[in-house]
């Protein structure tokens, strides 16, 4: 197996192969080039993103800074909405559904780096020398509004029509149509009609 088929399936792979150092540079110059495009450059952002996430939906928009290890990683389907300041560090698979919102300043974050402080470290081996790491990968369904400041750690899914909180941590499975919040991230209720948003401001 190549070090990219180890490192998107979960297993030990050395960060400093050259393709995967190759592969994080080229997705670091594309997102460089995303955030220093104009407000109004549509069709250019575009371009930029479909090459940068080449395994994205229609109709996606992305507001800047944004940033991702590899971009190849991440599959999100049509009318996705990330707004500024979110990393998606997609070391293994994120998968993202249909009709997402993403507030400002998310990160998912799907690398695990050991617990045990000698086996974090970088030694000798017969390629080089480098520490090992692992990724788990993310899911997340259709419908999901993840909001400001939340971060999803590698290995859970969050199932479709759930809102995640503002300032959640996210480190165990989420199960569809709830209100989750807390650090860690907990289910709170189950979604309603009573949510919503004409009920919510007295419109009748």
């Amino acid at each position: 197996m190549t070090e990219r088929e180890k490192m998107s399936s979960g297993q030990l792979y050395n960060p400093t192969d050259r393709r995967l150092m190759a592969d994080r540079l080229r997705a670091r110059m594309l997102a460089d080039r995303y955030n220093r495009t104009r407000a109004f450059s549509f069709l250019k952002r575009a371009r930029i993103i479909k090459k940068l996430f080449p395994n994205g939906g229609k109709n996606a928009f992305f507001e800047p800074s944004i940033r991702t290890e590899y971009g190849y990683n991440v599959t999100f389907g049509d009318n996705f909405y990330m707004n500024f300041d979110c990393q998606l560090l997609d070391v293994a698979p994120i998968t993202i559904g249909d009709n997402v919102l993403f507030g400002p300043r998310v990160v998912v974050a799907t690398p695990c780096h050991p617990m045990l402080p000698e086996e974090r470290r970088a030694y000798e081996h017969p390629d080089g020398f480098y520490d090992l790491e692992y990724a788990k990968p993310v899911e997340i369904g259709s419908d999901v509004w993840v909001a400001a400041g939340v971060t999803i750690c590698g290995g859970v899914k969050i199932g479709s029509g759930s809102v995640i909180a503002a300032g959640s941590v996210v480190v165990r499975d989420i199960p569809p149509c709830v209100l989750a919040a807390g650090v860690p991230c907990k289910p709170i209720r189950e979604i309603t009609k009573k949510d919503g948003m004409f009920e919510a401001l007295g419109i009748t």
